[in-house]
Protein backbone atom coordinates (compact mmCIF):
# COMPACT_ATOMS: atom_id res chain seq x y z
CA UNK A 1 0.00 0.00 0.00
CA UNK A 2 1.66 3.62 -1.13
CA UNK A 3 0.90 5.98 1.94
CA UNK A 4 1.12 9.40 1.30
CA UNK A 5 2.05 11.10 5.09
CA UNK A 6 3.96 14.44 4.57
CA UNK A 7 2.78 15.65 7.64
CA UNK A 8 5.00 13.20 9.60
CA UNK A 9 8.61 12.08 10.23
CA UNK A 10 9.85 8.54 9.00
CA UNK A 11 13.67 10.17 9.29
CA UNK A 12 14.05 7.96 12.52
CA UNK A 13 12.87 4.78 10.66
CA UNK A 14 15.08 5.40 7.46
CA UNK A 15 18.25 5.96 9.99
CA UNK A 16 17.07 2.31 11.85
CA UNK A 17 16.76 0.43 9.02
CA UNK A 18 19.88 1.97 7.18
CA UNK A 19 18.28 3.43 4.41
CA UNK A 20 20.01 5.99 2.53
CA UNK A 21 18.50 9.03 1.86
CA UNK A 22 21.49 10.33 -0.07
CA UNK A 23 24.65 10.17 -1.90
CA UNK A 24 28.22 11.29 -1.80
CA UNK A 25 28.91 14.18 -3.48
CA UNK A 26 31.06 12.61 -6.02
CA UNK A 27 28.20 10.26 -7.08
CA UNK A 28 26.03 13.28 -7.53
CA UNK A 29 29.26 14.96 -9.67
CA UNK A 30 28.95 11.75 -11.90
CA UNK A 31 25.52 11.95 -12.55
CA UNK A 32 25.36 14.87 -13.33
CA UNK A 33 28.28 14.16 -16.23
CA UNK A 34 26.79 10.65 -17.58
CA UNK A 35 25.88 10.70 -21.50
CA UNK A 36 24.20 8.24 -23.81
CA UNK A 37 26.82 5.67 -24.43
CA UNK A 38 24.69 4.28 -27.65
CA UNK A 39 24.38 8.17 -29.33
CA UNK A 40 24.03 7.39 -32.49
CA UNK A 41 23.40 3.44 -32.84
CA UNK A 42 19.74 4.29 -32.29
CA UNK A 43 16.48 4.27 -34.10
CA UNK A 44 15.52 7.94 -34.30
CA UNK A 45 11.35 7.51 -32.78
CA UNK A 46 11.16 11.12 -32.08
CA UNK A 47 7.96 11.06 -34.24
CA UNK A 48 6.25 8.96 -32.22
CA UNK A 49 4.17 11.44 -30.04
CA UNK A 50 4.66 10.00 -26.50
CA UNK A 51 3.02 10.70 -23.49
CA UNK A 52 4.17 9.82 -20.10
CA UNK A 53 1.14 9.13 -17.26
CA UNK A 54 2.62 9.16 -13.22
CA UNK A 55 0.95 10.71 -10.19
CA UNK A 56 1.63 14.75 -9.87
CA UNK A 57 4.80 15.92 -9.56
CA UNK A 58 6.72 12.83 -10.57
CA UNK A 59 9.45 13.58 -12.05
CA UNK A 60 11.01 9.97 -12.26
CA UNK A 61 9.65 9.02 -15.22
CA UNK A 62 10.23 5.61 -16.45
CA UNK A 63 8.09 4.75 -19.23
CA UNK A 64 6.23 6.54 -22.18
CA UNK A 65 3.55 5.60 -24.27
CA UNK A 66 1.65 5.57 -27.43
CA UNK A 67 -1.17 3.42 -28.88
CA UNK A 68 -3.04 3.26 -32.36
CA UNK A 69 -5.11 1.07 -34.17
CA UNK A 70 -3.51 -1.70 -36.48
CA UNK A 71 -6.38 -3.20 -38.43
CA UNK A 72 -8.66 -5.29 -35.85
CA UNK A 73 -5.70 -5.25 -33.19
CA UNK A 74 -3.69 -2.68 -31.93
CA UNK A 75 -0.39 -1.49 -31.62
CA UNK A 76 1.38 -0.21 -28.43
CA UNK A 77 4.90 1.51 -28.40
CA UNK A 78 6.30 1.82 -24.75
CA UNK A 79 9.19 3.63 -24.04
CA UNK A 80 11.00 2.94 -21.66
CA UNK A 81 14.12 4.65 -19.91
CA UNK A 82 17.66 3.89 -21.47
CA UNK A 83 19.43 3.66 -17.63
CA UNK A 84 22.54 1.58 -18.85
CA UNK A 85 22.99 3.70 -21.40
CA UNK A 86 24.15 6.62 -19.17
CA UNK A 87 25.35 3.74 -15.90
CA UNK A 88 28.75 1.95 -16.91
CA UNK A 89 28.79 -1.30 -14.44
CA UNK A 90 32.25 0.10 -12.86
CA UNK A 91 30.90 3.80 -12.38
CA UNK A 92 30.42 4.72 -8.86
CA UNK A 93 26.92 5.83 -9.83
CA UNK A 94 26.80 2.17 -11.08
CA UNK A 95 28.46 0.28 -7.88
CA UNK A 96 25.88 2.61 -5.62
CA UNK A 97 23.01 1.14 -7.51
CA UNK A 98 24.20 -2.15 -6.99
CA UNK A 99 24.13 -1.67 -3.19
CA UNK A 100 20.56 -0.08 -3.34
CA UNK A 101 18.81 -2.11 -5.16
CA UNK A 102 15.80 -0.12 -5.50
CA UNK A 103 14.23 2.98 -4.66
CA UNK A 104 12.25 2.91 -1.19
CA UNK A 105 9.28 4.66 -0.61
CA UNK A 106 9.10 6.54 2.76
CA UNK A 107 6.12 8.56 2.86
CA UNK A 108 8.06 11.72 3.19
CA UNK A 109 10.44 11.39 0.60
CA UNK A 110 11.82 8.82 -1.60
CA UNK A 111 15.73 6.67 -0.99
CA UNK A 112 16.72 6.79 -4.84
CA UNK A 113 18.40 4.24 -6.37
CA UNK A 114 20.36 7.04 -8.73
CA UNK A 115 20.91 10.30 -7.83
CA UNK A 116 18.13 12.88 -9.13
CA UNK A 117 20.51 14.18 -11.25
CA UNK A 118 19.67 10.98 -13.84
CA UNK A 119 17.00 10.02 -12.52
CA UNK A 120 14.77 12.76 -12.82
CA UNK A 121 17.04 14.35 -15.44
CA UNK A 122 19.27 13.05 -18.18
CA UNK A 123 17.45 9.68 -18.18
CA UNK A 124 13.80 10.24 -17.42
CA UNK A 125 11.65 10.81 -19.86
CA UNK A 126 10.80 14.33 -19.80
CA UNK A 127 8.26 16.28 -21.52
CA UNK A 128 9.62 18.16 -24.65
CA UNK A 129 13.28 16.77 -25.03
CA UNK A 130 14.79 14.43 -26.48
CA UNK A 131 15.86 11.17 -24.47
CA UNK A 132 17.52 7.63 -25.38
CA UNK A 133 14.85 4.77 -24.48
CA UNK A 134 14.07 0.88 -24.58
CA UNK A 135 11.54 1.46 -27.20
CA UNK A 136 8.96 -1.91 -27.00
CA UNK A 137 7.09 -2.92 -29.89
CA UNK A 138 4.12 -4.86 -29.71
CA UNK A 139 1.27 -5.97 -32.14
CA UNK A 140 -1.85 -7.06 -30.26
CA UNK A 141 -4.42 -8.92 -32.09
CA UNK A 142 -8.21 -7.92 -31.53
CA UNK A 143 -8.68 -9.92 -28.22
CA UNK A 144 -5.72 -8.06 -27.17
CA UNK A 145 -3.03 -10.51 -26.92
CA UNK A 146 0.32 -10.41 -28.50
CA UNK A 147 0.99 -11.77 -32.26
CA UNK A 148 4.42 -9.86 -32.46
CA UNK A 149 7.04 -8.36 -30.13
CA UNK A 150 10.70 -6.25 -29.93
CA UNK A 151 12.31 -4.22 -28.26
CA UNK A 152 15.51 -2.12 -29.63
CA UNK A 153 17.14 1.22 -29.13
CA UNK A 154 16.03 4.34 -30.02
CA UNK A 155 15.95 8.20 -30.06
CA UNK A 156 12.47 9.25 -27.99
CA UNK A 157 10.51 12.46 -27.23
CA UNK A 158 6.98 12.53 -24.89
CA UNK A 159 5.31 15.35 -26.32
CA UNK A 160 2.99 15.43 -22.89
CA UNK A 161 3.36 15.05 -19.33
CA UNK A 162 0.20 13.34 -17.62
CA UNK A 163 -1.48 12.36 -14.70
CA UNK A 164 -3.62 10.12 -13.00
CA UNK A 165 -5.82 12.44 -12.49
CA UNK A 166 -5.95 14.63 -15.37
CA UNK A 167 -5.66 11.69 -17.59
CA UNK A 168 -9.56 10.18 -15.78
CA UNK A 169 -10.89 13.23 -16.72
CA UNK A 170 -9.67 13.56 -19.73
CA UNK A 171 -11.66 10.05 -19.92
CA UNK A 172 -14.46 10.73 -18.57
CA UNK A 173 -14.63 13.62 -20.86
CA UNK A 174 -14.44 11.94 -23.93
CA UNK A 175 -11.65 13.88 -24.65
CA UNK A 176 -8.34 11.63 -24.10
CA UNK A 177 -4.98 12.91 -25.67
CA UNK A 178 -4.66 11.14 -28.97
CA UNK A 179 -1.90 9.23 -28.02
CA UNK A 180 -3.89 7.13 -25.58
CA UNK A 181 -7.26 7.20 -26.85
CA UNK A 182 -6.90 3.72 -27.02
CA UNK A 183 -5.56 3.21 -23.47
CA UNK A 184 -8.92 1.91 -22.43
CA UNK A 185 -10.06 -0.18 -24.64
CA UNK A 186 -6.60 -1.69 -24.98
CA UNK A 187 -6.44 -2.21 -20.99
CA UNK A 188 -9.67 -3.70 -20.79
CA UNK A 189 -8.44 -6.46 -23.44
CA UNK A 190 -5.67 -7.23 -21.26
CA UNK A 191 -7.55 -6.98 -18.01
CA UNK A 192 -9.63 -9.68 -20.09
CA UNK A 193 -6.66 -11.83 -20.87
CA UNK A 194 -5.24 -11.45 -17.05
CA UNK A 195 -8.83 -13.30 -16.03
CA UNK A 196 -8.26 -15.62 -18.69
CA UNK A 197 -4.85 -16.88 -16.72
CA UNK A 198 -6.60 -17.02 -13.48
CA UNK A 199 -4.14 -14.13 -12.56
CA UNK A 200 -4.28 -12.24 -9.32
CA UNK A 201 -4.16 -8.58 -9.80
CA UNK A 202 -4.20 -6.32 -6.67
CA UNK A 203 -5.53 -2.78 -6.84
CA UNK A 204 -4.20 -1.58 -3.56
CA UNK A 205 -5.29 1.55 -2.83
CA UNK A 206 -3.05 4.85 -1.93
CA UNK A 207 -3.50 6.06 1.97
CA UNK A 208 -3.33 10.08 2.51
CA UNK A 209 -2.79 10.98 6.02
CA UNK A 210 -4.67 14.75 6.59
CA UNK A 211 -4.39 17.05 9.45
CA UNK A 212 -8.10 18.20 10.13
CA UNK A 213 -9.67 20.96 12.08
CA UNK A 214 -8.73 20.18 15.43
CA UNK A 215 -5.22 19.30 14.48
CA UNK A 216 -5.53 15.70 14.49
CA UNK A 217 -4.49 13.44 11.62
CA UNK A 218 -6.96 10.98 9.22
CA UNK A 219 -6.48 8.76 6.83
CA UNK A 220 -8.16 8.89 3.79
CA UNK A 221 -7.91 6.76 0.91
CA UNK A 222 -7.12 8.15 -2.56
CA UNK A 223 -9.35 7.22 -5.58
CA UNK A 224 -7.87 4.63 -7.63
CA UNK A 225 -8.70 5.83 -11.45
CA UNK A 226 -9.61 3.13 -13.69
CA UNK A 227 -6.72 4.49 -15.97
CA UNK A 228 -3.74 3.91 -13.60
CA UNK A 229 -5.36 0.07 -14.41
CA UNK A 230 -5.21 0.63 -18.03
CA UNK A 231 -1.89 2.09 -18.18
CA UNK A 232 -0.47 -0.77 -15.19
CA UNK A 233 -1.97 -3.68 -17.93
CA UNK A 234 0.47 -1.95 -20.65
CA UNK A 235 3.51 -2.56 -18.07
CA UNK A 236 2.52 -6.32 -17.09
CA UNK A 237 2.01 -7.02 -21.04
CA UNK A 238 6.30 -5.94 -21.28
CA UNK A 239 6.84 -7.68 -18.90
CA UNK A 240 5.21 -11.03 -19.28
CA UNK A 241 6.80 -10.58 -22.56
CA UNK A 242 10.22 -10.06 -21.71
CA UNK A 243 9.37 -13.13 -19.46
CA UNK A 244 8.54 -15.43 -21.93
CA UNK A 245 11.21 -13.77 -23.99
CA UNK A 246 14.00 -14.60 -21.76
CA UNK A 247 12.94 -18.28 -20.96
CA UNK A 248 12.70 -19.22 -24.83
CA UNK A 249 16.29 -17.69 -24.69
CA UNK A 250 17.28 -19.70 -21.70
CA UNK A 251 18.68 -16.33 -20.95
CA UNK A 252 17.94 -13.43 -18.33
CA UNK A 253 15.90 -13.16 -15.18
CA UNK A 254 12.51 -13.79 -13.89
CA UNK A 255 10.44 -12.65 -10.91
CA UNK A 256 8.31 -15.89 -9.51
CA UNK A 257 6.07 -16.47 -7.16
CA UNK A 258 4.54 -19.70 -6.04
CA UNK A 259 1.08 -20.52 -5.88
CA UNK A 260 -0.86 -19.25 -2.22
CA UNK A 261 -0.84 -22.49 0.45
CA UNK A 262 -4.07 -24.16 0.70
CA UNK A 263 -4.19 -22.80 4.45
CA UNK A 264 -3.56 -18.96 3.18
CA UNK A 265 -6.27 -19.24 0.27
CA UNK A 266 -8.46 -21.04 2.82
CA UNK A 267 -7.89 -18.71 5.55
CA UNK A 268 -8.60 -15.18 3.01
CA UNK A 269 -11.68 -17.18 1.55
CA UNK A 270 -12.70 -16.88 5.52
CA UNK A 271 -11.89 -13.46 5.94
CA UNK A 272 -13.55 -12.23 2.81
CA UNK A 273 -17.06 -14.10 4.07
CA UNK A 274 -16.80 -12.44 7.09
CA UNK A 275 -16.47 -9.10 5.23
CA UNK A 276 -19.07 -10.06 2.99
CA UNK A 277 -18.26 -10.63 0.27
CA UNK A 278 -18.66 -14.06 -1.86
CA UNK A 279 -15.72 -14.93 -3.17
CA UNK A 280 -15.72 -17.40 -5.91
CA UNK A 281 -12.71 -17.50 -8.28
CA UNK A 282 -10.39 -15.39 -6.32
CA UNK A 283 -9.16 -13.08 -9.82
CA UNK A 284 -12.80 -12.25 -11.12
CA UNK A 285 -13.62 -11.72 -7.11
CA UNK A 286 -10.27 -9.20 -6.71
CA UNK A 287 -11.07 -7.74 -10.19
CA UNK A 288 -14.70 -6.42 -9.29
CA UNK A 289 -14.11 -5.28 -5.86
CA UNK A 290 -14.55 -1.62 -5.27
CA UNK A 291 -10.87 -0.74 -3.37
CA UNK A 292 -11.82 2.73 -2.86
CA UNK A 293 -13.90 1.65 -0.12
CA UNK A 294 -12.72 0.71 3.26
CA UNK A 295 -14.01 -3.07 2.69
CA UNK A 296 -12.14 -2.89 -0.72
CA UNK A 297 -8.84 -1.94 0.79
CA UNK A 298 -9.39 -4.36 3.77
CA UNK A 299 -9.58 -7.29 0.64
CA UNK A 300 -6.37 -5.94 -1.36
CA UNK A 301 -4.72 -5.65 1.63
CA UNK A 302 -5.62 -9.36 3.01
CA UNK A 303 -5.33 -10.46 -0.76
CA UNK A 304 -1.32 -9.58 -0.49
CA UNK A 305 -0.87 -12.60 1.97
CA UNK A 306 -1.85 -14.88 -1.00
CA UNK A 307 1.38 -13.20 -3.52
CA UNK A 308 4.05 -13.51 -0.49
CA UNK A 309 7.46 -15.19 -1.61
CA UNK A 310 8.08 -13.67 -4.53
CA UNK A 311 11.73 -13.91 -5.74
CA UNK A 312 13.76 -13.44 -8.42
CA UNK A 313 15.59 -16.23 -10.59
CA UNK A 314 18.96 -15.58 -12.39
CA UNK A 315 18.18 -18.25 -15.64
CA UNK A 316 22.00 -18.94 -15.97
CA UNK A 317 21.62 -20.85 -12.88
CA UNK A 318 18.31 -21.96 -12.19
CA UNK A 319 15.59 -23.09 -14.59
CA UNK A 320 12.47 -21.18 -15.27
CA UNK A 321 9.53 -20.84 -12.55
CA UNK A 322 5.94 -18.90 -13.27
CA UNK A 323 4.51 -16.06 -11.60
CA UNK A 324 1.37 -17.70 -9.79
CA UNK A 325 -0.15 -13.97 -9.58
CA UNK A 326 0.51 -13.07 -13.16
CA UNK A 327 -0.35 -16.47 -14.65
CA UNK A 328 2.79 -17.14 -16.57
CA UNK A 329 6.63 -16.11 -17.16
CA UNK A 330 7.42 -12.52 -15.79
CA UNK A 331 10.48 -10.06 -15.62
CA UNK A 332 10.96 -6.73 -13.97
CA UNK A 333 12.00 -4.67 -17.72
CA UNK A 334 9.58 -1.42 -17.23
CA UNK A 335 11.18 0.71 -13.91
CA UNK A 336 15.23 0.68 -14.10
CA UNK A 337 15.07 4.18 -12.55
CA UNK A 338 13.70 2.78 -9.08
CA UNK A 339 14.59 -1.27 -9.85
CA UNK A 340 18.25 -2.39 -10.31
CA UNK A 341 16.84 -5.48 -12.30
CA UNK A 342 15.09 -3.83 -14.66
CA UNK A 343 18.42 -2.25 -16.30
CA UNK A 344 19.90 -5.50 -16.91
CA UNK A 345 17.00 -7.69 -17.52
CA UNK A 346 16.30 -4.80 -19.96
CA UNK A 347 19.92 -5.24 -21.94
CA UNK A 348 19.14 -8.84 -22.17
CA UNK A 349 16.01 -8.76 -24.33
CA UNK A 350 17.81 -5.72 -26.37
CA UNK A 351 20.31 -8.54 -26.69
CA UNK A 352 17.86 -11.47 -27.61
CA UNK A 353 16.12 -8.98 -30.48
CA UNK A 354 19.15 -8.21 -31.86
CA UNK A 355 20.68 -11.64 -32.14
CA UNK A 356 23.90 -9.98 -30.24
CA UNK A 357 25.33 -12.23 -27.30
CA UNK A 358 24.40 -10.57 -23.85
CA UNK A 359 26.84 -7.92 -22.82
CA UNK A 360 29.52 -9.34 -20.38
CA UNK A 361 28.72 -6.69 -17.52
CA UNK A 362 24.86 -8.84 -17.19
CA UNK A 363 26.19 -11.90 -17.03
CA UNK A 364 29.25 -10.97 -14.61
CA UNK A 365 26.87 -9.11 -12.52
CA UNK A 366 23.43 -11.84 -12.21
CA UNK A 367 23.72 -13.37 -9.04
CA UNK A 368 24.76 -10.14 -7.55
CA UNK A 369 22.03 -8.45 -8.68
CA UNK A 370 19.51 -11.17 -8.30
CA UNK A 371 20.88 -11.13 -4.55
CA UNK A 372 20.67 -7.35 -4.36
CA UNK A 373 16.74 -7.33 -5.26
CA UNK A 374 16.42 -10.29 -2.91
CA UNK A 375 17.91 -8.62 0.09
CA UNK A 376 16.52 -4.80 -0.36
CA UNK A 377 12.78 -6.14 -1.46
CA UNK A 378 13.01 -7.39 2.17
CA UNK A 379 14.14 -3.87 2.99
CA UNK A 380 11.44 -1.89 1.26
CA UNK A 381 8.61 -4.33 2.71
CA UNK A 382 10.01 -4.09 6.72
CA UNK A 383 10.06 -0.12 6.04
CA UNK A 384 6.45 0.05 4.30
CA UNK A 385 5.22 -2.17 7.20
CA UNK A 386 6.96 0.42 10.08
CA UNK A 387 6.18 3.66 7.98
CA UNK A 388 2.30 2.04 8.07
CA UNK A 389 2.33 1.06 11.76
CA UNK A 390 3.88 4.55 12.50
CA UNK A 391 1.24 6.09 10.93
CA UNK A 392 -1.83 4.39 12.36
CA UNK A 393 -0.40 4.91 15.34
CA UNK A 394 0.02 8.54 15.40
CA UNK A 395 -3.33 8.92 13.71
CA UNK A 396 -5.17 6.76 16.66
CA UNK A 397 -2.95 8.59 19.61
CA UNK A 398 -5.39 10.86 20.64
CA UNK A 399 -8.38 8.85 21.08
CA UNK A 400 -7.04 6.23 23.73
CA UNK A 401 -9.64 4.54 25.15
CA UNK A 402 -12.26 5.57 22.58
CA UNK A 403 -14.64 2.48 20.84
CA UNK A 404 -14.68 1.37 16.93
CA UNK A 405 -16.58 -0.59 15.44
CA UNK A 406 -15.01 -3.47 13.92
CA UNK A 407 -15.58 -6.87 12.04
CA UNK A 408 -13.80 -9.66 13.49
CA UNK A 409 -11.92 -11.39 10.34
CA UNK A 410 -9.60 -14.07 12.84
CA UNK A 411 -10.09 -15.16 16.22
CA UNK A 412 -7.65 -17.79 18.51
CA UNK A 413 -9.85 -18.34 21.84
CA UNK A 414 -7.04 -20.87 23.51
CA UNK A 415 -4.64 -17.37 22.58
CA UNK A 416 -7.20 -14.86 23.37
CA UNK A 417 -6.25 -12.83 20.32
CA UNK A 418 -8.24 -11.74 17.37
CA UNK A 419 -7.23 -9.95 13.88
CA UNK A 420 -9.92 -6.96 13.27
CA UNK A 421 -11.04 -4.76 10.60
CA UNK A 422 -11.43 -1.05 12.17
CA UNK A 423 -14.45 0.71 9.96
CA UNK A 424 -13.30 4.03 10.48
CA UNK A 425 -10.47 4.56 10.00
CA UNK A 426 -9.61 1.62 8.36
CA UNK A 427 -7.21 -0.06 9.92
CA UNK A 428 -6.20 -3.99 10.34
CA UNK A 429 -5.18 -4.44 13.35
CA UNK A 430 -4.90 -7.00 16.48
CA UNK A 431 -7.17 -7.40 19.49
CA UNK A 432 -7.09 -9.02 22.82
CA UNK A 433 -9.56 -10.98 23.43
CA UNK A 434 -11.79 -14.11 21.39
CA UNK A 435 -14.63 -12.67 20.11
CA UNK A 436 -16.08 -15.17 17.37
CA UNK A 437 -15.09 -14.69 13.91
CA UNK A 438 -17.40 -12.77 11.43
CA UNK A 439 -18.72 -10.68 14.46
CA UNK A 440 -19.48 -7.24 14.36
CA UNK A 441 -18.38 -5.56 17.28
CA UNK A 442 -16.69 -2.36 19.50
CA UNK A 443 -13.42 -2.93 20.56
CA UNK A 444 -11.34 -0.60 22.95
CA UNK A 445 -8.43 0.96 21.76
CA UNK A 446 -5.93 0.04 24.27
CA UNK A 447 -2.77 1.41 22.66
CA UNK A 448 -1.39 3.79 20.05
CA UNK A 449 2.47 3.98 20.80
CA UNK A 450 3.90 5.92 17.75
CA UNK A 451 7.48 5.83 19.50
CA UNK A 452 7.46 1.52 19.38
CA UNK A 453 4.81 1.75 16.41
CA UNK A 454 2.48 -0.36 18.33
CA UNK A 455 -1.73 -0.51 17.69
CA UNK A 456 -3.73 -2.95 19.85
CA UNK A 457 -7.95 -3.01 20.79
CA UNK A 458 -9.10 -5.12 23.34
CA UNK A 459 -12.80 -6.94 23.29
CA UNK A 460 -14.92 -6.24 24.70
CA UNK A 461 -15.14 -2.89 24.67
CA UNK A 462 -15.58 -1.15 27.73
Amino acid sequence: MKLYAAPLDFRNIAREFKVPTDFAPEVHAEAASLSDRHAGQRRDARDIPFVTIDPVGSKDLDQAVYIEKAGEGFRVQYAIADVAAFVEPESLTGRESLERGQTIYLPDEPARLHPPELSEGNASLLEGVDRPAALWTFELDGRGEVRRANVERALVHSVARLDYDGVQADADRGTLHPSIEHLPEVGKLRQASSLRRKAINLRVPSVRVVENEEGHFELVIEPRHPVMDYNSEISLLTGMVAGQMMVDAGVGFLRTLGPAPADAEAAFRREMHHLGFDVGEIGEFLAAVNADTPRGMAVMREAQKLLRGAGYVNLGEKGPDVHAGIGGYYSHVTAPLRRLIDRYATEVCIAICAGTPVPEWVSRDANRVVKAMGRTSQLASTVDRACLNLTEATVLHPWLGHNFESIVLQSNEQRNEARIFVTDPPVLAECLGGPEEGRETAVSLIRADAQKREVAFAWPAD
